[in-house]
């Protein structure tokens, strides 16, 4: 019976010792995670306070006359877009206009070419 006790206490013992070794490797693989996860908040930190900096230098570069000049010269822009628009569109009418006047044209030369190559009279009403 002794022995089995030892056995026992011996098999107690090794159990321990296995779930101290996966508690300590758990403590460990933590430990790096931590470090690690403090290493990218370092980095992110580092990274906002640049991205804040940026903000602040370009809030600062904006006066109130820029602002005001920036906003004319875009409304100014936005005009000229929509005349520009407008006088294409005008343009755009023209060039069909032009085309059809062409075909009619051609359409006339062909037929008063025809009766020129038939022998007949050409009027100029027609």
């Amino acid at each position: 019976m002794a022995e089995a006790g030892e056995r026992r206490s011996q098999l107690l013992a090794d159990q321990d010792g296995e779930r101290e070794a996966t508690w300590r490797e758990r403590a460990l693989n933590a430990e790096d995670a931590l470090k690690a996860a403090h290493a990218e908040i370092l980095a992110q930190r580092t990274r906002i306070g640049k991205l804040l900096g940026q903000i602040r230098d370009l809030q600062a570069e904006w006066t109130e006359e820029a602002i005001h000049r920036s906003t004319t010269e875009n409304t100014t822009l936005k005009q000229r877009v929509r005349q520009l628009t407008v006088d294409n569109r005008t343009l755009d009418e023209r060039l069909t206009a032009a085309r059809s006047n062409l075909r009619f044209q051609d359409r006339r030369l062909a037929d008063l070419e025809a009766r020129l190559a038939e022998g007949g009279r050409v009027s100029a009403g027609r």
